[in-house]
């Protein structure tokens, strides 16, 4: 058995965003995800992922913008959204005065 706390251990520095794998087995990986002030690297790259994507953001606020059809979706401490098989998006937008946890659950493409 393994255990522990979304909330410990994040540092009070953070010049990049912070990925956590918490656990793999099974075609399914969990990550803790720590932002602040971050969005997704510049010049248009946009994440485009083999699988399904489940993530919860635990505090703070973000916005993720989606590619096609165009539409941008604002989250709050508690909001989750299942990003399917090659949704292609990014992070335009994380808060800067605190951190904003996430909680990642890859999964494989659902057929």
């Amino acid at each position: 058995m393994t255990s522990g706390n979304l909330f410990a251990g994040i540092p009070e520095q953070l010049p990049h965003e912070l990925f956590e794998q918490l656990h793999t087995g099974r075609g399914v990986r969990i990550e803790r995800i720590v932002s602040q002030g971050h969005t997704s690297p510049p010049g248009g790259q946009w994440y485009d992922q083999p699988g399904d994507e489940w993530v919860t953001l635990l505090s703070g606020e973000a916005r993720i913008l989606f590619d096609d059809p165009r539409r941008e979706v604002s989250l709050t401490a508690g909001d989750w959204l299942l990003i399917p098989a090659h949704a292609r998006h990014r992070v335009t937008h994380t808060i800067a005065d605190q951190p904003c946890v996430w909680l990642a659950v890859h999964l494989p493409r659902q057929a």
